[in-house]
């Protein structure tokens, strides 16, 4: 699986059990503060059919939520394997409702047509700053370990990745920042060659869905480009929807590690 995160820049993971005993905890907690009205305020976007969630899950930086053990599995364990046993943040809680997507609020008509034909495909941790949205790398992911917790149609707003997308960023991103200090790359402006790097992904990369169901789980190689598709009239989910965790934790501080690991 390992092998398979590096050559394609993700890897999906079968049941496991001890996955699914975590999961089975995790969604109740999750269902329980997706209805917090204070968290709605805060990340119910596209008209009611996101919810982003970060932050959202109370784990500890092991995993552990209250009535399970701390998070564990043949997925989470592979990123260990590549990238060392990083402190994991609180998890993103992300849903996704029927008629998804719709335009979020501020959103122009370029960047809604961008979520509905592109899937709104991003690499994470490129922020949009300032006024102008300038992309810069204001977050350094190791990878993204993806834990769906709800049984859905595989239509139902998958992830979606380009796969060997994960080669030409990186070659981007070390055109751009491979010459200077780690210290300084979260000031460089990266925009364009962020929105070049996107177009040749488009023009010569597979756009590939990846569904999966509880007690699976995939791995996103943090150079990827990913996003979500689209809610098509045929997908079908409980009426909590499409629920999954993620896991972004950061690298060590003060490495170059986000561009120089594997």
């Amino acid at each position: 699986m390992v092998a398979a995160l590096l050559e394609k820049g993700w890897a999906s993971f079968p049941t496991d059990t001890t996955t699914l005993d975590w999961v089975r905890v995790a969604a109740a907690l999750a269902v329980e503060r997706i209805q917090d009205p204070e968290e709605q305020r805060q990340w119910l976007q596209c008209q009611g059919t996101w919810f982003v969630g970060v932050d959202t899950l109370p784990n500890d930086t092991k995993g552990t939520i209250p009535g399970a053990a701390p998070l564990s599995g043949t997925a989470y364990e592979a990123a260990c394997a590549l990238y060392g046993v990083l402190p994991l943040h609180r998890a993103q809680v992300s849903v996704i409702y029927p008629g998804y997507p719709r335009a979020r609020a501020g959103e122009g008509e370029g960047a809604f047509r961008y979520r509905l034909n592109r899937d709104a495909a991003h690499v994470d941790g490129l922020l949009a700053v300032g006024d102008a949205r300038r992309r810069m790398l204001k977050e350094r992911h190791a990878y993204i370990l993806g834990l769906p917790l709800t049984d859905c149609s595989a239509d139902a707003s998958p992830l979606v990745v380009w796969e060997g997308s994960h080669r030409i960023m990186r070659a981007a991103f070390e055109g751009a920042l491979g010459h200077l200090d780690q210290a300084d790359w979260a000031d460089i402006d990266l925009t364009e060659i962020y929105q070049a790097a996107r177009r040749e992904v488009f023009e010569t990369c597979a756009r590939i869905a990846v569904p999966a169901k509880p007690g699976e789980a995939y791995l996103v190689h943090r150079h990827t480009l990913h996003g979500v598709a689209p809610w098509p009239e045929s997908a079908t989910a409980p009426p909590e929807g499409r629920i999954i965790a993620y896991f972004r934790p950061e690298m060590r501080a003060g490495t170059d590690d986000w561009l120089r690991a594997p």
